[in-house]
């Protein structure tokens, strides 16, 4: 069994890592915000955290250009007419130490203070899943269905798995979208906000502000953490408006480290 990422930098518990935001920066791109001084400091900071380099020879460095990262969007699982599969929670980029570590880098827009990093974590999912969504399905979207920390590309009318939980959920050939809709809405449609569940404070319900840990693919379906976010319980915009999916981290200030997958 591979071990399961941490779905919520805002809900960890405990906090595997807390690292000081670095000084924020306006920035009128998600690119410029990564490659700021400030962010290189703290991301020197992250990966001499377990003593494998030091932050001197650390020397991180930002590979490639940022990616909108996509999660399930509530209005697809409630069936709302021309509602996409998935909306933008924030941006991410990787970035590589001197000793090899991966980490991705979480930009959202904060209104008038422009792009600003959000969040820190380990491994390079989004950068990953963004590629292997390019060579799968050229010019599809590529999400991420938090509740069970699936991701999958979709164009069209179909639907492909891009890990093993979403091949459990979909199966290795992958499915339609109406039947993808069928299936999250469910799973979730009983949990969006407005239903009785939501109302209960369980959760937060689907878009709530509050978010759990990821449910497993055989245990009864969690709400999404926020509206979106990827593998976080980020509030909505974000997803989308990438706005509100930054203030669950930016407001404490949080670095969260999050468990990597091995695929």
């Amino acid at each position: 069994m591979t071990p399961r990422r941490l779905l919520a930098a805002a809900a960890l518990t405990p906090a595997l890592l807390l690292l000081p935001a670095p000084t924020a920066t306006a920035a009128d791109t998600p690119g410029a915000a990564v490659t700021a001084p400030a962010t290189l400091d703290t991301l020197s900071r992250f990966f001499a955290r377990d003593g494998a380099v030091t932050r001197a020879a650390a020397h991180p460095r930002i590979e490639g250009s940022t990616v909108p990262v996509r999660v399930l969007s509530p209005d697809f699982v409630a069936g709302r007419a021309g509602a996409p599969v998935a909306r933008v929670e924030f941006h991410a980029a990787g970035a590589v130490s001197s000793d090899g570590q991966k980490a991705s880098v979480w930009t959202a827009r904060q209104g008038a203070k422009g792009w600003q990093v959000v969040n820190i974590a380990t491994g390079d999912d989004e950068i990953r899943y963004a590629r292997e969504g390019a060579r799968r399905l050229p010019g599809g979207t590529v999400f991420r269905e938090p509740q069970i920390d699936a991701w999958y590309v979709h164009k069209g009318s179909r639907v492909l798995p891009l890990d093993e939980d979403a091949i459990r959920a979909v199966g290795a050939r992958g499915t339609t979208l109406a039947a993808y809709r069928e299936r999250v809405a469910a799973a979730y449609g009983d949990k969006l906000p407005g239903t009785a569940y939501a109302r209960k404070g369980a959760a937060g319900g689907y878009g709530g502000p509050a978010s759990g840990p990821a449910a497993r693919p055989d245990a009864p379906p969690a709400p999404a953490v926020a509206a979106a976010g990827d593998r976080t319980g980020l509030p909505p915009v974000p997803t989308g408006a990438a706005a509100l999916c930054a203030v669950a981290l930016a407001l404490t200030g949080a670095w969260r480290l999050r468990r990597h997958r091995r695929d």
